[in-house]
């Protein structure tokens, strides 16, 4: 049966307040915090204990009590050093936690069931090579199956050479016979290269050409369109110039990264989708389906299959796709959503979004922005359960197109308008046997213009997780390389505005007024 879920199922802003609140405190080391105090408490003891030693004694007594005294504090310190080297406490002080492993990279070593050792040959005058063996100290105390050896490129070439390291800062992962090498000074990394490694099947994510998609074999460069018209990102300039360069790029260097294999795959050829396919992935389709390729996806659906849709506003469905989507609980929409209350930056068409619906694939989701989508509907559909996984505000209104007139659609209703949707079940409730669907009402938020921004990498990467029924494994985000930004949404930045420009000036300008009439 179809489930309609709205924006009553998200969580409560309470409980989302409550576990940020407990979160450090969840990951602090209660046990060698206890023992770092007991340490802390006995030198304290042995402090005072001199303090009480009398000043004035026999020379005898007093040879007997600075021996005695000498005794009991090298004996002291060495059981705490002891007890310090055996039970080191970590506390960082900085606010963004620079000498500590991230949490994602905690969670892997925490799960760790089988014994894994790190090799890792790092360059000693590299800064960032050494913070990394530190963290991976941190990291071997934490779980007796992770096991690391700290290596001096520079004074064991010979033992490098011998394990084909010819890189500085590799480390070399291994379980059993298999092995993986990660050059890097990022916990992060070493945290990826372990799940390859734990990795037991071959994960294929198959990307769909062959319409006009988006491609996966592009550089990764920020990506626009060019013309008389402006430079924009939307499909307003699509007619004048296109780059190449537009495309998943980030997208597979990210999933490649986690263990999984990245493969182009045509349904124009009419073969039968292959079923080492985990998850097909239709990200902003160009040209209409035919019958028959529409043919192959049912098929591949009905035996189980997972695929992502990422339908931009100014692509018409054709009837079998369409009539595919409906099958599975799923209706796009025409039209634009435009959210005066919740957008990123100044565009109102570009959507922000900081709550979802409860489901595997929003789980810890943050702000994620979505530049120019179409709205989707839930349909009912046996035997498949919808959830709506993205929403608008309540202020949002839907127009006819980007550069439509908007004053009309202002003056409309009103009302949430989902943009993603995630469905499961059987099609047509006969299948034998259950598929998963994500549909987002648009593409541009996965691809190299928008992937490593905000939280959208992790709204892409959360829903292949969850496509290829891994939602329970660990989850980590490959890290991108972009230049450090601050991101704020049309509300934050006009209440900076308010505060900074209106308020902060008329307070000032209010006391000075009344500091003027008091001394007259």
């Amino acid at each position: 049966m179809s489930d309609q879920q709205g924006s009553n199922d998200l969580p409560a802003e309470e409980t989302s307040l409550l576990h940020h609140l407990l979160e450090p405190l969840q990951s602090l080391d209660w046990i060698n915090l206890g023992w770092f105090a007991g340490v802390v408490f006995a030198l304290a003891v042995l402090f005072a204990a001199g303090l009480k030693v009398p000043a004035r004694l026999a020379f005898a007594s007093r040879i007997a009590s600075a021996t005695l005294v000498v005794a009991a504090a090298v004996a002291v310190t060495i059981l705490a050093n002891v007890a310090l080297f055996r039970h080191d406490a970590h506390l960082d002080l900085t606010r963004e936690k620079a000498f500590t492993p991230s949490a994602e990279a905690r969670e892997v070593v925490r799960r760790l069931s089988e014994p894994i050792e790190v090799v890792y040959f790092y360059q000693k005058q590299n800064q960032g090579a050494r913070a990394l063996g530190a963290m991976l100290r941190q990291l071997e105390r934490q779980n007796g199956n992770f096991r690391v050896q700290l290596i001096d490129a520079d004074q064991n070439p010979a033992l490098a050479s011998s394990q084909g390291v010819r890189t500085y800062n590799s480390a070399l992962l291994r379980l059993g016979e298999r092995r993986v090498e990660v050059i890097t000074t990022d916990d992060r990394e070493i945290a990826l290269g372990v799940l390859r490694l734990l990795r037991t099947r071959e994960v294929v994510i198959c990307f769909a050409s062959g319409h006009g998609e988006y491609d996966v074999d592009n550089f990764e460069f920020h990506t626009h369109f060019e013309g008389a018209h402006n430079h924009s990102h939307d499909a307003s300039g699509t007619s004048l110039v296109l780059m190449e360069q537009h495309g998943l790029g980030r997208l597979r260097r990210a999933i490649e990264k986690l263990g999984l294999v990245a493969r182009k795959i045509s349904f124009a050829t009419g073969q039968p989708i292959a079923d080492d396919c985990a998850v097909i992935v239709e990200a902003n389709p160009r040209t209409r389906y035919s019958p028959g390729e529409t043919d192959l996806l049912r098929r591949y659906l009905e035996r189980g299959g997972s695929a992502m849709f990422l339908i931009e506003p100014d692509y018409a469905l054709d009837e079998s796709i369409a009539a595919l989507l409906a099958s599975a609980g799923i209706a796009v929409r025409d039209g634009v959503i435009v959210d005066p209350t919740a957008h990123y930056f100044t565009d109102e068409q570009m959507l922000a979004v900081s709550r979802y619906g409860s489901h595997p694939a929003t789980r810890g989701l943050v702000l994620s922005f979505y530049p120019g989508a179409r709205p989707l509907e839930v349909l009912p559909a046996p035997g498949v359960r919808v959830t709506p996984l993205a929403a608008s505000s309540a202020d949002s209104y839907v127009i006819a197109n980007r550069l439509g007139d908007q004053t009309k659609a202002k003056s409309g209703p009103r009302a949430s308008q989902i943009i993603a949707l995630a469905a499961e079940g059987r099609l047509n409730g006969t299948a034998a046997a259950t598929f998963r669907l994500i549909v987002a009402g648009d593409a541009d938020f996965a691809s190299n213009s928008f992937f490593p921004y905000l939280a959208n990498s992790d709204a892409v990467l959360a829903g292949i997780s969850w496509l290829t029924r891994e939602e329970r494994a660990p989850a980590m985000k490959p890290p991108v390389e972009v230049l450090p930004t601050v991101s704020l949404t049309g509300e934050q930045m006009r209440g900076i505005f308010l505060v900074t420009v209106l308020l902060i000036p008329g307070l000032i300008s209010f006391a000075g007024s009344a500091m003027w009439w008091w001394r007259r």
